[in-house]
């Protein structure tokens, strides 16, 4: 089922942005919360809390480009802040997750349209 539609002004609100991990770490006692520090540049880094332990190990994604958004309310999350979100495709059966990522390298904080 597809969400309701939005309008392209509020579209045009969500503030994608290329970031590279610089590193990653599962969250003790979190059955799905990985600890990504990211770098976006001029934006400076954020920590972005992502339940993506069941597909991903840490070192997996460390020095990797990811698309993220950079303007979203802080969460709490298990005690932690998350200043961002990592996008992601998953699938019905939750089976499989891939994290969206340039097709090439690209500085960190680059915009996505």
């Amino acid at each position: 089922m597809m969400s309701d539609t939005i309008s392209f002004a509020d579209f045009k609100k969500l503030d994608f942005r290329v970031g590279k991990v610089v590193s990653a770490e599962n969250i003790e006692d979190a059955e799905s919360l990985m600890r990504l520090k990211v770098d976006f540049g001029e934006l400076g880094k954020r920590i972005i809390l992502s339940g993506i332990k069941k597909w991903y190990q840490p070192k997996d994604l460390k020095g990797k480009n990811f698309v993220f958004v950079v303007n979203l309310e802080p969460k709490k999350m298990m005690g932690e802040e998350s200043q961002g979100m990592i996008l992601a495709a998953e699938d019905e059966s939750s089976e499989n997750c891939v994290l969206l990522a340039p097709e090439s390298d690209i500085a960190p904080g680059t915009r996505v349209h």
